[in-house]
C-alpha cells in the first residue's frame, strides 16, 4: 500500500510540475532597436508562428503600434504552443506572408498587417485558385529614391510597400493565396503621411536582405521561383511595384512593364491599365490619363521570374503632384484597390 501511496505522489508531482513548466514562460529584456519581429527572431522564434501570441502574453507592456520598452522585460511564447505556417494560413490563426483561405474560412488574423487591419474578412472567392507574388521595391539596406516633402524625407522603399502590402490584404479578401515577398513585421499598414524610413525589412520568410544590389534581385527571383516551383500548375502573377525618380518638375501618372515574350503578363498589365483610365474618367473627369503599357524585358525581375510578371512604377517621388499619390493614405488604399480591381478583372478573363 505505501508502495502504491509513493508511486500515485510521484506521479502527481511529475504532473503538477510538467503543468507549472506550461506555465512559466521565459523572460527576455528588450534592447535598443528592438521591435517584437527582432526580440523573438533573436531568440529562435519565427515571427509568423508566434507574434499572436507574443501580443497577447505581453499586451500591457507594449508601446504605440505594438512597440517594445528598452529595458522593460517580456515574456516569450512556448514552442510547443505551435503556430501557423508561414507558407499556408487556411485558418484564423495568422501569417506573416501568404494566406490561402480554405473554402470554409471566412476570417483570417494576419499579424502582418499591423494591429489594426490583421482581421481580414473574406468577402467572396472571385480570386479562388490564384496565386500572387507581390514584390515592394527596394528594402533593408536600400530605400531606393528619394524625395523631399518639406522637411520630410520619403523613401521608396516604405511607399512602395504600403501600397504593396495594402494590395496584398485587398487581394485575400477575395480568396487569393498572396505572398509577400519583402516584408516589415514591425510596420504594417501604415495611415501616417510621412512613413518613417527604417532598414528592418526582410525577405520571405524571414531573411536578412543583402546589402549587393544584384544579390537582392536574385534573392527574390529565386524566392518567387521556388514558390512557383511549388504551386506548379496554379494560376500564378507577380507583380513589382516601385516609385520612380525623374526630374522633380517631370508629373507622370502610374505605368506598367511587361516582358516582350510574354501575353500573359501583357494581359495582366492592359487590365490594371484599363482600370485606371476608366478609374480616371470617373473620379478626375478633367483630367486624362496619361499611364501607359510597355515592354522592358531587360528588367531583371521582368526577365527572370518563371510567374508572369507586371512591374509597376506609381509615380514620381520627386514631383510635387505625385507626392500626393503617396503621402494621403486614402490615395494609397485607392493604388492597392485599383490595381487589385485590374487584377480581378484578369483573373475572371483568364482563358479568353
Amino acid at each position: 500500500m505505501a508502495v502504491k501511496t509513493f508511486l500515485f505522489l510521484l506521479l502527481f508531482i511529475s504532473a503538477t510540475l510538467q503543468v507549472f513548466a506550461q506555465q512559466v514562460h521565459q523572460k527576455v529584456v528588450a534592447k535598443a532597436g528592438d521591435g517584437i519581429f527582432t526580440l523573438l527572431r533573436r531568440h529562435g522564434l519565427n515571427y509568423s508562428e508566434y507574434a499572436s501570441q507574443f501580443l497577447e502574453l505581453n499586451r500591457d507592456n507594449l508601446g504605440k503600434d505594438n512597440s517594445l520598452f528598452v529595458g522593460k522585460t517580456y515574456l516569450l511564447p512556448h514552442t510547443s504552443a505551435g503556430g501557423a505556417s508561414a507558407a499556408a494560413a487556411s485558418a484564423a490563426s495568422g501569417t506573416s506572408a501568404a494566406a490561402a483561405p480554405a473554402s470554409s474560412a471566412r476570417v483570417l488574423n494576419v499579424p502582418l498587417f499591423g494591429p489594426k487591419y490583421a482581421r481580414v474578412e473574406i468577402k467572396d472567392q472571385q480570386l479562388s485558385g490564384a496565386v500572387y507574388y507581390i514584390s515592394a521595391g527596394h528594402g533593408g539596406p536600400d530605400p531606393g529614391a528619394i524625395g523631399k516633402y518639406g522637411s520630410h524625407s520619403l523613401g521608396e522603399d516604405e511607399y512602395a510597400y504600403d501600397v504593396s502590402i495594402r494590395l496584398a490584404r485587398a487581394l485575400m479578401e477575395h480568396g487569393a493565396t498572396v505572398y509577400m515577398i519583402v516584408q516589415d513585421p514591425d510596420d504594417g499598414i501604415r495611415d501616417e503621411s510621412i512613413l518613417k524610413m527604417d532598414r528592418d525589412e526582410v525577405h520571405y520568410p524571414n531573411k536578412v536582405i543583402p546589402l549587393n544590389h544584384k544579390q537582392r534581385l536574385r534573392e527574390r527571383t529565386a524566392i518567387v521561383n521556388s514558390l512557383y516551383a511549388k504551386h506548379k500548375s496554379a494560376y500564378q502573377r507577380m507583380l513589382a511595384i516601385h516609385v520612380d525618380s525623374r526630374s522633380k518638375s517631370q508629373k507622370i501618372d502610374v505605368f506598367f512593364y511587361h516582358h516582350e515574350n510574354s501575353p500573359t503578363g501583357k494581359k495582366l498589365a492592359e487590365s490594371i491599365h484599363q482600370t485606371f483610365t476608366s478609374k480616371y474618367k470617373r473620379y478626375q473627369p478633367n483630367r486624362a490619363y496619361s499611364g501607359s503599357v510597355s515592354e522592358r524585358s531587360t528588367l531583371y525581375v521582368v526577365k527572370n521570374s518563371r510567374p508572369p510578371t507586371v512591374f509597376i512604377e506609381l509615380g514620381n517621388i520627386r514631383n510635387n503632384l505625385d507626392q500626393r499619390r503617396f503621402v494621403i493614405p486614402s490615395n494609397r488604399q485607392a493604388l492597392a484597390n485599383w490595381i487589385k480591381d485590374g487584377i480581378v478583372a484578369d483573373y475572371k478573363n483568364r482563358g479568353k
